[in-house]
């Protein structure tokens, strides 16, 4: 078969797609364009009972296992088939956008009921079955780290120590998972392959006019929850020079990172995102000033320098406003590359389609990134309009939306067609 021809007849519903992601926007959503959808919220309960729902109307089993990853399976090749994996995330960032995991899990959704049907119009037999996935916790807004939910189920992260996790009003994962009544006991086995549509969330593809991504690449990242710890005192009448202000430390280090990150170009990125100050009053030096810190490079050698250099921030902040410090946590995800294989299945769907795949590195995480440790797996993307993501006005066209999605149906249509096989195939063509 020629690697330009439609791989079949699947067409996804355009409308259907669409009134999906317009009722899934409900939970969370605000009139100015926002989401706030923290994982294990209520608003993130209400889109959990609402994809239960279609799961249950359109025919997919239901599974949620114990961190409360949310599956609707769909049997097309009977027992013992491989399976096929699809999904991403329906929790927000507080104040952030529609789009981002969202589209994924409806665009799964939608693709593979487009692959049944199309498979009912033919009369031909899957090789293999499909599950849709919503995982928890992928933003690590609420709780620390992200990606919590698709490290617990490839193994990477142990379940009872990702339940007692606490978000900063100190309500643990376990906890959050009851009283939206999605503490799961279900055992889901690793799929054979996994597939997630994303936004860009960057304007490579709108800068270049084009219309679909696959990410090849895969940043890694170093996480640093640190605390300054200094001396309460009050900001009138204690002297400059008396003062222990774990603030100020922290400023030495916010202003460091940013400096570092320019020495490295575009090969390092650095961020402090969340700052907790205790007490937290305007009258009071603070005694306690927490960071989120964040090192992101596509190189695990860069990484590692940044990270000594970040140490002697640390050691040289802590020194100069005369306070001290302590490391409260470390999270690590290296860097790596996606599927060969599922790289040029994107590829020569998205030709088929009329439009060529871009290559692209993710510097943000992504839960396939989890999934890349034990099976194939591939993100795949959509233009982000002005690139923006994590903002209210983050934004994909419907019709940019629909076409992605319809790549996916191709690429889950090929593997019905053709078997998991083919992935060594365009592994190899390569």
């Amino acid at each position: 078969m020629p690697e330009t021809t439609s791989p079949s007849s699947v067409r996804i519903d355009p409308a259907r797609l669409q009134a999906m992601m317009e009722a899934v926007s409900v939970f969370g959503g605000g009139a100015d364009g926002s989401m706030t959808r923290l994982t294990l919220s209520p608003e993130d309960g209400q889109a959990r009972d609402w994809l239960a729902t279609w799961f249950r109307e359109n025919g997919f089993t239901r599974k949620v296992d114990p961190i409360g990853n949310q599956f609707g399976r769909l049997d097309l090749a009977g027992a013992n088939a491989p399976v096929v994996m699809v999904g991403s995330h329906i929790d927000s960032q507080p104040n952030g956008g529609r789009f981002d995991g969202a589209l994924g899990v409806i665009s799964a959704c939608e693709a593979i009921l487009a692959v049944r049907e199309s498979l009912e119009k033919s009369g031909g037999r899957s090789a293999c079955d499909f599950v849709v996935a919503n995982w928890t916790n992928e933003e690590g807004a609420r709780f620390q780290p992200s990606l919590l939910g698709s490290s617990v189920f490839t193994g990477a992260a142990d379940l009872a120590w990702a339940l007692d996790r606490r978000d900063g009003a100190g309500i643990s994962v376990g906890e959050a998972l009851e009283s939206i009544g999605y503490a799961g006991t279900d055992t889901v086995p690793i799929p054979d392959a996994y597939l997630e549509l994303h936004i860009e969330g960057e304007s490579v593809l709108e800068r270049e006019g084009l219309r679909f991504g696959a990410f090849t690449r895969f940043w890694g990242a170093v996480k640093y929850r640190l605390a300054f710890l200094g001396r309460q005192a009050h900001t009138g009448p204690t002297p400059m020079a008396a003062r222990h202000d774990a603030l100020l430390a922290g400023a030495y280090v916010i202003t460091d990172l940013k400096a570092l990150a320019g020495e490295f170009g575009l090969d390092l990125h650095t961020s402090v995102g969340r700052m907790e100050v205790y007490p937290n009053s305007p009258n009071t030096v603070p005694s306690e000033a927490v960071l989120f810190i964040e090192l992101r490079s596509g190189s695990q050698a860069i990484l590692a320098e940044a990270e000594t250099r970040l140490l002697a921030s640390i050691e040289a902040a802590a020194a100069r406003a005369e306070v001290g410090h302590e490391i409260r946590s470390i999270d690590r995800r290296a860097a790596g590359r996606m599927s060969p294989g599922l790289v040029h299945l994107a590829e020569r769907a998205s030709d088929a389609n009329g439009a060529p795949a871009r290559s692209l590195d993710t510097i943000g995480g992504h839960d396939a990134i989890s999934l890349a440790a034990v099976c194939p797996s591939i993100v795949l993307a959509v233009p982000s309009v002005g690139g923006v993501i994590h903002h209210p006005t983050e934004f994909t066209t419907p019709e940019d939306h629909a076409f992605g999605t319809q790549v996916l149906a191709d690429m889950l249509l090929i593997l019905a067609n053709e078997g998991l096989s083919v992935l060594e195939v365009e592994k190899e063509r390569r």
